[in-house]
C-alpha cells in the first residue's frame, strides 16, 4: 500500500463516520401522513398506538412505541413490510404497487425557511 492508498482509506472513512453521525442527530418525528396517489388520506400521530388498514384494507399500518411499519400488505414482495419501523423525522415508507407512502414528520411549526 502506497501513502496516497491510506490518505484515501482514511479520508473514507472519516466522511463515513460524519454522515454516520449527522444522521443520529435526526429529530424525532412526531406525526405520519399517509398517501395514496399522491393524495393524503391519513394523519396519525406517533404518540398513540393504534393499527389502520390503510387503500381499502391493502395495507396495515401499525403504529407502537413512536414507531411505525407496515405489518401486511397485498403486494406481491412485500418489500413495503421489510422495510420496518420508522421514528425518525423524513423517513419514508413506501409501497409501490399500491401506491402508498407512509411519511415520519416532525413539530409542524409553519416555518419552511429562515431567509
Amino acid at each position: 500500500m502506497r501513502r496516497r492508498d491510506l490518505f484515501l482509506i482514511g479520508g473514507l472513512l472519516l466522511l463515513s463516520l460524519a454522515l454516520f453521525g449527522l444522521s443520529c442527530l435526526r429529530q424525532s418525528g412526531t406525526f405520519v401522513v399517509v398517501r395514496v396517489d399522491g393524495m393524503e388520506v391519513g394523519r396519525y400521530s406517533l404518540d398513540a398506538d393504534g393499527v389502520y388498514p390503510l387503500n381499502g384494507g391493502s395495507n396495515v399500518l401499525v403504529i407502537e412505541d413512536g414507531c411505525a411499519y407496515l405489518s401486511d400488505a397485498n403486494c406481491p414482495d412485500k418489500l413495503c413490510v421489510k422495510q420496518g419501523r420508522v421514528s425518525r423525522d423524513g423517513q419514508v415508507i413506501t409501497c409501490l404497487p399500491n401506491r402508498l407512502t407512509v411519511t415520519v414528520y416532525g413539530q409542524a411549526d409553519g416555518v419552511d425557511a429562515y431567509l
